[in-house]
């Protein structure tokens, strides 16, 4: 049997017609979901891009990330798991390669490309298509300030880094003339291609990454139309600011950014669908099982469960950001439109994939079998699932969502069963459920963090103080309890 691994970034579950959303247009996911089983708590278990891609790849955790050092040719501040692929670590694609399948990575994460990354390591082919974000792809093609200025506000044209990344951003992408040539539409054509190329082979292996939704929120302009189809001189805002965001922007830019986005979801949903396109003319979905999950999510000003923030960040650990999607479509119809509602981690989707294609995951694996407690034949495996940005960690159960540091210091407590939204911090009047949760925590590290992680100051996630220096400029926040 063949496995598809199918990620997007930056994704929030709250946007798809199959998690319950009502105005976003994205049929051939939630298509998808109709024939798939649909995961509604799956976490992530390290945060933020690279961190999930490696416990995807290779079925472990990530934190306490014992042995982390900053690279170089990176990001230009250090952000704890954000590294190469372990040597000593075997992936998905290392597993399945000598049982005979033919593997290929097509992905415009540029992330895992850069120096020393490694995660096309065991592929078959791998092919990056260039130019996302702050990618270092074109030289020698001038911009100017006058070619980005529709996509700043007042408080942006103040920013420090923000500049430099729409320059990056506006060359890698002045080669568009349609909208094939926009990166989700490569990426899953440049699958849909490897499919035809390689009707031969008796067993595959895909992971097809896209890197959108991620911001810069760009789809072409028809898309944010179905969203937001005033042309009134507002704003054209495309770019998460990391901030409050009525410090940052007005009510009706609020409104802009989220069409944006938006509109990138309904994008991403459309190339989707012609990527499964491919795979039913082939008849491969009749031997091949299908994930679709997303890294993590964005918080987007829809308040008051993404408590004022357009950003993402492990503190306050929004369900925006966490709640992930994750979807398996089994060929035989297993599950097919069935919810399961238990606790799991994004690693644990690595050994399902290989126990429904029948292959065993190697013993360092660590991730569990979902599929079981997904049919009702046993009870699900996990009570808990946690998450750690850094130095900040989440703990989530069937009552309790806990957000705190990793030394139990600001900590946030709600009872998510009745409060869906986070709004009414619980931890002055249970302390007891908040030791509890940091034993949790604790224990699913080890019960031994890295002494390098004292030392760590960039508390908050991914830059709630906005653009200071550069593109990626480095933060500074310190925790305190909201």
């Amino acid at each position: 049997m063949n496995l598809v691994l199918v990620i997007f970034d930056s994704l929030r579950q709250d946007h798809l017609g199959a998690y319950g959303n009502q105005w976003i247009h994205t049929p051939h996911l939630d298509a998808f979901a109709k024939e798939a089983m649909v995961f509604t708590h799956c976490y992530p278990e390290s945060l933020p891009t690279v961190e999930v891609r490696r416990a995807l790849f290779t079925g472990k955790r990530v934190f306490p990330f014992h042995g982390h050092r900053a690279y170089r040719g990176d990001v230009d501040r250090p952000i704890p798991g954000w590294g190469p692929l372990p040597e000593e670590d075997i992936s998905l694609s290392e597993v399945l390669s000598p049982l005979g399948y033919r593997s290929a990575l097509i992905t415009d994460c540029y992330h895992i490309f850069k120096p020393m990354k490694n995660y096309h390591r065991g592929f078959d082919v791998w092919r990056l298509i260039r130019g996302q974000e702050v990618d270092r792809y074109r030289t020698g093609v001038k911009i100017y300030n006058e070619e980005f200025e529709a996509h700043l506000n007042e408080h942006m044209k103040g920013e420090p880094g923000i500049a430099e990344f729409f320059k990056i951003w506006k060359r890698n992408t002045s080669h568009r003339q349609d909208e094939e040539d926009y990166f989700t539409a490569r990426v899953f054509r440049e699958a849909g291609k490897w499919l035809f190329e390689n009707q031969d082979a008796e067993n595959f292996f895909m992971v097809v990454d896209s890197f959108d939704p991620h911001e810069p929120w760009d789809p072409p302009q028809y898309y944010r139309k179905l969203y937001d189809p005033d042309d009134d001189g507002c704003a054209d805002l495309i770019q998460s600011p990391y901030h409050k965001w009525d410090e940052v922007m007005t009510p009706r830019e609020l409104k802009r950014i989220q069409a944006n986005y938006a509109g990138e979801v309904t994008m991403c949903d459309r190339w989707f669908g012609h990527f499964m396109e491919n795979l039913k003319l082939q008849g491969r979905l009749d031997d091949t099982v299908v994930a679709v999950v997303s890294d993590h999510g964005h918080s987007l000003g829809y308040d008051p469960g993404d408590k004022g923030y357009v950003s993402k960040q492990g503190y306050p650990l929004t369900r925006s950001v966490a709640d992930t999607v994750a979807m398996i479509r089994h060929p035989k119809g297993e599950g097919a439109g069935w919810i399961s509602g238990q606790m799991c981690q994004n690693f644990d989707l690595t050994a399902t994939l290989l126990n429904l294609i029948g292959v065993s995951p190697p013993e360092e694996m660590e991730g569990l079998d979902l599929w079981p407690a997904a049919l009702g034949k046993r009870p699900a495996p996990r009570e808990h699932a946690s998450c750690v940005w850094g130095t900040v960690g989440a703990v989530v159960d069937e009552t309790w969502w806990y957000n705190a540091d990793l030394w139990r210091q600001g900590a946030l407590l709600y009872n998510h069963k009745d409060d869906p939204d986070l709004t009414r911090n619980l931890a002055p009047e249970h302390p007891e459920v908040c030791q509890n949760m940091h034993e949790r925590l604790m224990a699913d590290a080890g019960n031994r963090l890295p002494e390098f992680l004292e030392g760590y100051q960039d508390r908050g996630g991914c830059g709630l103080a906005g653009w200071p220096g550069g593109p990626y400029g480095s933060t500074k926040s310190v925790i305190t309890a909201k």
